[in-house]
């Protein structure tokens, strides 16, 4: 057992990681802590990277609409596909 030099107690080090939920102002831990009853524990939060959400596409669909006029686009490239940029090759 290590011994705080400041308080002169014991320090039982029993450090582990356990994950927790926060909800309604109270974190929820996900495991079995094995704490007694009003024992005293030292918290060091670490937020985690949220998990990839799947419905991404769904709610960016339509993000563009309104924004970009597609029949100016198809115009455009048509357009660009008929001029010559490159120089003749020479055979």
């Amino acid at each position: 057992m290590k011994t705080d030099p400041k308080s002169k107690r014991g320090i039982d080090a029993r450090a582990r990681t356990v994950k927790a939920r926060f909800s309604k102002g109270v974190l929820e831990p996900l495991a079995d802590l094995g704490l007694k009853e009003g024992e005293e524990v030292k918290l060091r939060i670490e937020t985690l990277p949220s998990k990839p959400d799947a419905d991404w596409l769904k709610r960016t669909a339509g993000g563009w609409v309104g924004l970009v006029d597609a029949e100016e686009i198809k115009r455009y490239v048509k357009e660009s596909r008929l001029l010559a940029t490159r120089p003749e090759p020479r055979l």
